[in-house]
């Protein structure tokens, strides 16, 4: 019965608020990093949202870049898709977080690419 009142109550739990979050702004790009492991070629690439630019055999689209409110050398966590030469489906689509790039990394054979940090002009 005990476990019965705890189990309810962490489930009536569920249905309230959660905390709040962290206040973000909106870049209005961002800087990525990517590597080129088969010939150990680093480079930075600089992107405005919504521009899509071809790095190799990828091609790396930005779609948003955001950072803590009145912070823009905090924390960058940008939303990218990225795309193989001529493959229409992305090899990755999603959040990267700067802090954490091994978060959620692209899973790729020849390449890495992860965000540094979100640009304000």
């Amino acid at each position: 019965m005990k476990y019965l009142v705890v189990a309810l109550a962490l489930l009536g739990s569920l249905g309230s608020p959660v905390a709040a979050q962290e206040a973000v702004n909106t870049g209005a790009g961002a800087v990525l990093r990517a590597l080129d492991k088969l010939n150990a070629k680093v480079s930075d690439i600089s992107l405005l949202n919504g521009e899509r630019r071809t790095m190799g055999l990828l091609e790396v689209t930005l779609n948003e870049c955001r950072y803590p409110k009145g912070n823009p050398s905090g924390d960058a966590y940008a939303f990218i898709t990225i795309r193989e030469a001529g493959v229409s489906e992305p090899v990755y689509r999603g959040w990267m977080v700067a802090s954490s790039p091994a978060l959620n990394p692209l899973d790729h054979s020849r390449y890495d690419v992860w965000v540094l940090r979100c640009t304000t002009s």
